[in-house]
């Protein structure tokens, strides 16, 4: 009966919605010419960008104005230049930028940020759950604007698109970031990551059979590594099978099993993650302690707090750290190390998103005409959409198709 209810909620919202913009969705060639700025991250170490010049191009094509703040894109080998032979404005003052309509950016505004937007605007940015402060979705919340939080951007198959792109790249680069610390160059044992004819190949054991150790997997198999993948869902480690088309040692949880297979290896990936909360802590100091002298251990989930109990923070300016003569390396944004390719995996997402907010004629009617953005807005005109945030905070929840409704 509820499920009925909001489904005819739903219903009205969005008939109200296309009311409202009728004169502007009875041709095509009367669609809306957005106002997009790309402001430069001023987050740690965030060298990633939203869009690439081709995509700028691809948008300014389509009628669009796109304002980029200088240098926003230097971090990713994408120069000012690029941008402005693709159609862009280039801004120096960074107000000029945050008077857009639109906002794409990859980290959160910080409060001086979000002090420059406007009521109305709409920001697309990361939200980072794990490190959010009320503060900041109060913020947001006086400014009256909207804002889509892109970790949970769906696609037509329901999968998280910008989540499983950043899961990909994650997942091959750990592989390489092990090859790199195993390598003399860098203090390691002198091992060249896979084996060859007559050399035992490393030994590589991956905690968690999601995308990041699926990819993991894969890049340690095409180099010719022997992998071992542990994880504590049987659904999740016959699905890696099927999808890598190989087969490769796969376990539960087993700890006996687990510490062998830790205290032999050369290199560890932790690649474990809570749909809630902090990461579960897999590996014991203990077992470190016993693992060979110059191992590498990559701790991916230490966003969330680490599965490894020897595991701290570290950077990409000082990337790894020793304890018990292993190595860690325990930085949480990998993709930034490769940001030219995450910024091209992130635009292929968020450029056809931009299009369809102008052919649809506005943000809402985009958002009703799409389930998997819809999910991803959690303030819509200053009110907080997201029951979980609201919870999490004790703030005042709105229901979207209220919200819509009762503006009609």
């Amino acid at each position: 009966m509820a499920t009925g209810l909001r489904e005819g909620m739903a219903d009205i919202a969005r008939q109200g919605l296309l009311q409202t913009q009728e004169a502007t969705l009875e041709t095509r060639n009367r669609k809306n010419s957005l106002n997009i700025g790309i402001p430069k991250e001023i987050s740690f170490q965030e060298n990633r960008i939203a869009l690439t010049p081709l995509s700028v191009a691809l948008l300014v094509n389509n009628g669009h104005r796109v304002v980029l703040e200088s240098g926003a894109g230097i971090a990713a080998n994408f120069s000012d230049s690029e941008y402005a032979e693709q159609g862009a404005k280039i801004a120096y003052d960074k107000k000029e930028v945050f008077d857009s309509d639109i906002l794409v950016k990859i980290a959160p505004p910080m409060l001086e940020e979000i002090e420059l937007m406007h009521k109305g605007q709409t920001l697309i940015s990361s939200l980072q759950t794990g490190t959010l402060k009320q503060d900041y979705l109060k913020a947001l919340m006086q400014r009256k604007i909207n804002a889509l939080c892109f970790e949970n951007l769906r696609d037509e198959g329901n999968v998280l698109s910008v989540v499983r792109a950043m899961s990909e790249i994650v997942g091959s680069t750990s592989i390489l970031i092990a090859a790199e610390y195993l390598s003399n160059v860098t203090g390691g044992k002198g091992l060249m990551l896979g084996g060859f004819t007559g050399v035992p190949p490393t030994e590589i054991v991956i905690l968690g059979a999601g995308t990041v150790g699926e990819y993991a997997a894969r890049t340690a198999l095409a180099l010719g590594a022997e992998v071992k993948v542990f994880d504590s869902s049987i659904y999740r480690l016959r699905r890696l099978q099927n999808n890598l088309g190989s087969r490769v040692f796969t376990s539960v949880m087993q700890p006996i099993v687990l510490n062998k297979a830790i205290v032999t290896c050369d290199v560890v990936i932790g690649a474990i993650r809570a749909s809630h909360g902090r990461s579960p802590c897999i590996v014991m100091e203990e077992t470190v302690a016993k693992m060979k002298p110059h191992s590498v251990v990559i701790d991916i989930s230490i966003d969330q707090g680490g599965c490894f109990e020897t595991s701290e923070v570290t950077n990409h300016t000082n990337p790894i750290f020793r304890k018990y003569d292993v190595i860690h390396y325990c930085v949480p944004n990998i993709a930034s190390r490769v940001p030219r390719t995450a910024s091209y995996a992130l635009t292929n997402i968020f450029a056809p998103i931009l299009l369809d907010i102008g052919e649809f004629g506005g943000l809402m009617n985009m958002v009703w005409n799409n389930p998997g953005i819809r999910e991803a807005l959690y303030i819509y005109q200053g009110n907080c959409t997201n029951k979980d945030l609201a919870d999490m905070f004790n703030l005042p929840f709105k229901d979207l198709e209220l919200l819509v409704v009762s503006n009609q």
